[in-house]
């Protein structure tokens, strides 16, 4: 069996145990004046699963495949690929994560949107730091301001 059919045989066996709990375990503890309502918190992660499990179903089952592609992943050459890039963009992302809430979220989500670009090759820095900067701030905005949920928005030397 090749690898992305491996892949997807470990997504279906997750996608399974997520939708299991999203049927069944999520709606247990629902208060009854919820029930009543038309999307409960669990539907999102139903239709997740559902998802997972038919895009899972499709790549094991080949159905996605027309004919044979020269541009495969060969995991037995996965030396000849860009690994360098794919695992500092990994590191990028765990450092985003553990500095979001030292350094606020406008300073780190900036700094990820200008840094992952650059990581993958990307040089047009007159296109790239206002789309970040743009972006965070919208983002920002939407869930602090329209949403009503608190984000840290400043390190907290600063006064975030």
């Amino acid at each position: 069996m090749s690898l992305d059919r491996w892949i997807a045989l470990i997504l279906l066996g997750v996608c399974l145990a997520y939708g299991y709990t999203a049927w069944f375990t999520m709606d247990a503890g629902l208060a009854p004046f919820m029930k009543r309502n038309p999307i409960w918190p669990s539907t999102f992660p139903k239709v997740l699963s559902v998802l997972g499990i038919l895009t899972s179903l499709v790549i094991l089952l080949g159905l996605e495949k027309s004919q044979p592609v020269d541009g495969e992943i060969d995991y037995r050459r996965l030396t000849d690929y860009n690994l360098g890039q794919a695992i500092t963009l990994l590191a990028l992302m765990v450092a985003y994560a553990l500095c979001l809430r030292p350094l606020g979220f406008i300073l780190s989500t900036s700094a990820f949107l200008i840094l992952g670009p650059i990581i993958l090759g990307d040089r047009k820095w007159h296109v790239m730091i206002p789309a970040a900067v743009i972006a965070t701030l919208v983002v920002w905005y939407l869930v602090q301001q329209v949403l009503g949920i608190y984000m840290r928005p400043l390190p907290g030397f600063i006064g975030g």
